[in-house]
């Protein structure tokens, strides 16, 4: 472990924060509408954890890592075991959340241009939820990175960190070989002074009587590579997994799980977990090994070790399930505790269940691709969700391997625009995405990539000029 930056731990910080909680819990007031919490954490695989994501499905937690506060979230939640980030990078799917749309019909350098003006956009969550109650009062601590000019304070946030990157989340600005090289440090990616933030924001808004949300974006797990010396030996003299084996990135996880333990115990000391809806996922999947391969869209029989998304096929950057299935997990009032739902929900439902949960429909906007899925969190997991389309949709914007993906019902079909090719999976029967039944199922392939090819018209011209042909 080469010890760049080794700092005292960040422990005033956090005095002061439970400080703040102490001096306002006492006389706090739960008030009538519900708080919602999104935990938004970076590159976190589906199988990263040390519960399982699917209790159907073998190997689908981790072999090496510990998250113990997140397997509380479990216990006393509710999981989904097809739950999707937006989009395979952090940007696009960032964008997604806030406004309830899919990143096809964001666009790349479109949104730049047409998410600036307030006026022509749909309602940012913030300002959804202020158009339902004007008191609540909105928060985003750490990871913003839009990368359009759009500020948290342009979307309705009182509070924020501002136009933060992952490089704000750094203790070093060594960009060198990032993939191999570790960091000690007293408070590895901001997890302590996130947590400490945080608090501060519950404590005074409970304290005041107002209902918030709050969105914690976490800079773990994305690289640098950095976790406290304490916990960097825990996983150093552990025995490594056949899947997960970095010592630092588990130290990375378990500093990121830690942090959010003190929001649960913070709540609780706080006497609002009884009217507070925690949400968890991650922006998309984990990176596919450490470092990173070239041919990351080469199926897994094509390495020697498994992937470290396994079972699902790939990692961050590609379409994949293991680049867009995440851990996805919800806790609050009405929901029963360890509950497994398989009903398929995606990151632009967040916008439209958390008005539902207020009391009240969702914005009404033709653009909105979400739909609630809170009947699901009051009725154990089952039943359907209503959006514009059941389908979901994706798109990779790369120009060395785009590709775009519709999802429907346990059917997945991706299309290689540069090379034409098309793959058709059963999730259902083949979560790995091994066997391609697109020659088998020619009449359902081409339903469905006719539905993709109608969807991407309709929502975006640029994509539709350079890979349907379409004039722009």
């Amino acid at each position: 472990m080469k010890n760049l930056l080794q700092a005292r731990p960040f422990r005033k910080v956090l005095l002061a924060a439970f400080i703040t909680l102490t001096i306002f819990s006492a006389a706090a007031q739960p008030p009538g509408r519900p708080n919602i919490i999104l935990i938004l954490t970076d590159d976190l695989g589906w199988s990263s954890l040390s519960s399982g994501m699917d209790r159907r499905i073998a190997g689908s937690g981790s072999d090496y890592h510990e998250t113990p506060a997140i397997d509380r979230m479990i216990r006393e939640g509710m999981h989904f075991s097809r739950g999707y980030a937006p989009d395979p990078i952090c940007t696009p799917s960032r964008r997604s959340i806030q406004f309830g749309q899919t990143s096809v019909r964001q666009g790349d350098e479109e949104f730049a241009r047409s998410y600036r003006d307030a006026a022509a956009r749909p309602r940012s969550i913030p300002e959804a939820l202020k158009n339902i109650d004007p008191a609540y009062a909105a928060a985003h601590f750490g990871k913003w990175d839009l990368r359009a000019g759009i500020t948290p304070g342009h979307l309705g946030y009182d509070e924020s960190d501002g136009d933060t990157g992952n490089r704000d989340g750094d203790s070093s600005q060594d960009r060198g070989d990032k993939w191999m090289k570790e960091y000690i440090h007293g408070n590895p990616k901001q997890t302590d002074s996130l947590a400490a933030r945080a608090i501060r924001f519950m404590a005074r808004q409970s304290g005041a009587g107002k209902p918030f949300y709050l969105q914690v974006s976490h800079y773990a797990t994305h690289v640098n590579f950095e976790t406290k010396q304490q916990t960097y030996s825990r996983f150093s003299g552990k025995k490594k997994g056949v899947k997960h084996d970095n010592p630092a990135w588990a130290g990375m996880i378990y500093d990121l799980d830690t942090s959010i333990g003190l929001l649960f115990n913070a709540l609780d000391s706080l006497g609002l977990a009884g009217n507070t809806y925690v949400f968890f996922m991650a922006d998309n999947g984990g990176v596919e090994f450490i470092p990173p391969v070239s041919n990351r869209l080469d199926p897994p029989s094509a390495f020697s070790k498994p992937m470290r998304n396994a079972p699902l096929r790939g990692g961050k950057w590609t379409l994949y399930e293991g680049g867009i299935r995440v851990p996805f997990i919800v806790k609050g009032p009405g929901i029963r505790a360890g509950t497994q739902s398989d009903v398929p929900v995606a990151g632009w439902d967040l916008l439209p269940t958390f008005c539902a949960l207020t009391g009240n429909a969702p914005p009404a906007d033709s653009r909105l691709d979400g739909g609630s899925f809170a009947s699901l969190l009051k009725n154990e997991g089952k039943g359907k969700v209503a959006r514009p389309s059941e389908d979901f949709y994706f798109h990779r914007f790369h120009n060395s391997y785009p590709h775009s993906a519709i999802i429907s019902g346990s059917y997945k079909l991706i299309r290689f625009w540069k090379t034409g090719t098309t793959e058709l999976y059963n999730l259902a029967e083949d979560p790995g995405e091994i066997r391609n039944i697109r020659d088998r199922e020619k009449t359902r392939a081409g339903k469905m990539e006719e539905r993709l090819f109608s969807y991407i018209r309709e929502t975006n011209p640029v994509i539709a000029a350079m890979y349907l042909g379409d004039k722009n």
